[in-house]
């Protein structure tokens, strides 16, 4: 293996590894205040969400496409099954759903 490469992968290492230590070694001892601990709970949520949304109206030319799929994934979601019932049953919907459009 060349040498440039492994510098390039550790590099990346740690690129990828200080952002994620830093906040633990640096917010350890220090006591957040509870309004500020619920807004950074639900960041990872947000962040969800803008991944997820754009995408569902982008899938496709026809927009009924995404938001199908997107509601029963939601759907099946609420009712509390698991993730691969979730994705299955998006899957089965949009299957049928192209199959009559």
């Amino acid at each position: 293996m060349d040498k440039t490469i492994l510098i390039i992968i550790i590099g990346m290492g740690l690129v990828t590894y200080i952002p994620r230590m830093l906040p633990l070694v640096v917010f350890n001892s220090v006591k957040l205040p509870p309004f500020l601990q619920n807004v950074l709970k639900n960041v990872p949520y947000a962040i969800l969400g803008a991944l997820i949304i754009p995408g569902i109206f982008t899938i496709n030319e026809d927009i009924w496409f995404g938001i199908i799929g997107a509601a029963v994934a939601f759907l099946v979601a609420y009712l509390g099954a698991n993730v691969i019932v979730v994705v299955l049953s998006s899957i089965l919907a949009l299957s049928i759903y192209s199959f009559f459009m």
